[in-house]
């Protein structure tokens, strides 16, 4: 679990260095505004999840935190779950990245909102939603 555990860092690691660093570059712009950047992480998330899907799924659909403890306290269930963040921390990630350049949203702004996405993912939502919502009031 732990080599699979990495593997899952250096899936994703690639375009969250070139949204932070080389946003403007054309490479990181078609890249990034593709959809497929999520499917190698996805399709491992769906290959860790899918076996056990049926033993997963009825603990999932009335759970308690006693029944999540115990999912997550083990190397699988710890890992997939991780994967599970790096996912759609990836996908909010790209979110933020093309909605601010539909915005115009300065470069540096975004940035320090992406390194909050990759690192704690709503609450770098959060912070870019509120700067957004500056910017928008800041243009009436």
């Amino acid at each position: 679990m732990d080599m699979l555990f990495q593997l899952s860092n250096l899936l994703v690691l690639p375009f969250w260095l070139l949204m932070i660093i080389f946003p403007r570059w054309q490479r990181t712009q078609q890249l990034i505004g593709s959809h497929a950047i999520i499917i190698p992480i996805a399709l491992l998330y769906s290959a860790l999840v899918l076996p056990s899907l049926h033993t997963i799924l009825p603990q999932l659909a009335n759970p308690t935190l006693g029944i999540v403890q115990q999912l997550l306290g083990t190397d699988a269930g710890a890992t997939t779950a991780w994967i599970h963040f790096l996912a759609f921390d990836l996908w909010t990630g790209r979110w933020v990245y093309l909605d601010a350049q539909e915005r115009g949203i300065p470069v540096w702004l975004v940035s320090i909102c992406l390194g909050a996405v990759f690192m704690a993912g709503p609450l770098g939502l959060l912070v870019y939603l509120g700067i957004r919502w500056g910017m928008k009031q800041r243009h009436r």
